[in-house]
């Protein structure tokens, strides 16, 4: 049984111990190593994850080979390249591994069978699905709009627990800036 699992559920629903075994049993385990891929370009996406222990990064690579940072993920965060997972199509971003990480995962079909079944995770997961969205949408509009000064501070702000975990090189490649500007204002703070 996974403890965090029903923890972060939890925070939106409350489930009897019946309700959790049930639900619980739809995942499965999965351990990875630092610099391991967890999904690579091109192939299928046959899960979600949540993040039980470590961290991720979910990065597209454009054809001129320039690498993007997409998105983080740490504990009770999910990943995946939801594109691929929801649209049935090749995954266009690789998700690898900046910790150790421990996960569990949960096919669509058995996603969709919880939800049919629960209407308590079907909820849980319209909250988790707009959550996610609106976060996607603030980045956007935070790149698109702010200075790479408002942009560190919010990052700052947003996820402190990161910049002890995460390189400056790959938090400047998250913010769209060079490693110099963010020396520059991280020496500022």
């Amino acid at each position: 049984m996974s403890v965090e699992l029903r923890k972060h559920i939890e925070e939106i629903v409350t489930l009897n111990d019946q309700e959790f075994e049930i639900i619980n049993s739809h995942f499965k385990s999965k351990s990875l190593k630092k610099h391991q891929y967890l999904i690579q370009e091109d192939e299928a996406v046959k899960n979600i994850y949540f993040v039980v222990k470590g961290l991720l990064k979910a990065t597209y690579t454009d054809i001129n080979g320039k690498e993007y940072i997409i998105q983080f993920a740490m504990e009770n965060w999910w990943i995946s390249d939801f594109q691929a997972f929801y649209n049935n199509v090749k995954s266009i971003t690789n998700i690898s591994c900046l910790e150790n990480v421990e996960l569990l995962s949960v096919t669509k079909e058995n996603l969709e069978h919880i939800c049919s079944e629960s209407h308590k995770m079907e909820h849980f997961f319209r909250v988790k699905n707009s959550s996610g969205y609106v976060a996607l949408q603030q980045r956007i509009l935070s790149l698109l709009t702010t200075s790479p000064k408002e942009r560190f501070e919010q990052f700052t702000n947003q996820y402190p627990q990161l910049l002890q975990r995460v390189s400056k090189t790959i938090i400047a490649a998250y913010l769209g800036i060079s490693r110099e500007t963010l020396s520059r204002l991280s020496g500022k703070l």
